[in-house]
């Protein structure tokens, strides 16, 4: 068994299939065959049940994933630590983040990093909760995570760095109609158009709960992609219930932006295996350190420093 073998079979789990991972990794497909047949001898296990429509990972195939993974991530360590002692100019940062960090802090995370380490490539993948984001951290798909929540939950062998704290705002579009106030009482969304996202994620609990408090809201869109949720406000379908994060880009598309007097707030923290990490993965650690919290839903010209 080699690191090349593991490597193969993360690829077919990961994209699906051997054509897909063969294509992915640019070899032949009887070539990843004989790979994978060969790691399978050496192990004494069938990792794959073959069908005539393709291959089904057995017991065995599921149990070997996450060895699989830190194996090749404890190699990627070594190798980069070896680069280290050269200076961190290359390597990569694998990073999940669920959406609304994905927009801040990440935006200012990775300029703040890119400028310190421009060899440095960031990749980030997308999660949707923060029990996805813990399970890529642990299993080693991920060597960090953004994570925005409620609240934290503590889970073994991930490590918690506290950014921020977002409150809520509500965005319109900026010819249409807008409640009054400033901030924005819940009261004052009496009979509004709503354009949520599904149950599961704080904003959208924010909606429940005033209409659970009997206040007559109208939802009148609910949309997996919260990327989508802008396009449509400036579109006048309705208004949004948006972490503070998305206020510059709001305004800056055209919207209205206000904050909700609300208690509520997203917690904003970046999670980290607690095994050792990366060079390039400590070096994104250390950046993040160095944060600190805009104001996001200021107007601009009212920044903080």
């Amino acid at each position: 068994m080699d690191a090349r073998q593991l490597e193969y079979f993360l690829a077919i789990v990961d994209h699906g299939g051997f054509g897909r991972a063969a294509e992915r990794l640019l070899i032949a497909q009887p070539s990843l065959s004989q790979a994978i047949a060969q790691l399978e001898r050496d192990l004494g296990v069938q990792l794959f049940h073959r069908t005539g429509r393709g291959a089904v990972l057995s017991d065995a195939g599921r149990e070997l994933i996450g060895p699989a993974r830190q194996v090749i991530r404890d190699l990627s360590t070594a190798r980069a630590a070896m680069e280290s002692l050269k200076g961190l100019r290359r390597g990569r940062v694998e990073l999940v983040t669920m959406p609304s960090p994905g927009i801040e802090p990440l935006g200012t995370l990775s300029r703040m990093f890119s400028e310190r380490h421009p060899g440095v490539t960031l990749s980030a993948e997308a999660a949707f909760t923060p029990d996805e984001v813990a399970q890529k951290v642990i299993s080693g798909a991920s060597e960090l995570g953004l994570v925005g929540s409620a609240g934290w939950s503590p889970h073994p062998g991930v490590d918690v760095l506290p950014l921020e704290e977002q409150e809520f705002v509500l965005v319109g579009a900026g010819a249409g109609p807008f409640p009054h106030g400033d901030p924005v009482a819940p009261e004052a969304l009496v009979d509004a158009r709503m354009i949520v996202s599904p149950r599961g994620s704080l904003m959208r609990q924010i909606v429940d709960d005033m209409l659970a408090a009997g206040i007559a809201l109208h939802i009148v869109a609910e949309v997996a992609h919260r990327t989508s949720i802008l396009p449509l406000v400036l579109r006048d379908i309705g208004l949004a219930v948006l972490p503070a994060a998305w206020a510059p880009l709001a305004r800056s598309a055209g919207a209205r932006v206000v904050p909700l007097d609300l208690p509520a707030r997203l917690h904003i923290a970046l999670v980290s295996r607690a095994a050792p990490l990366s060079p390039a993965a400590a070096a994104f650690l250390a950046t993040a350190r160095d944060y600190t919290p805009p104001a996001h839903a200021a107007a601009e010209g009212e920044q903080r420093s």
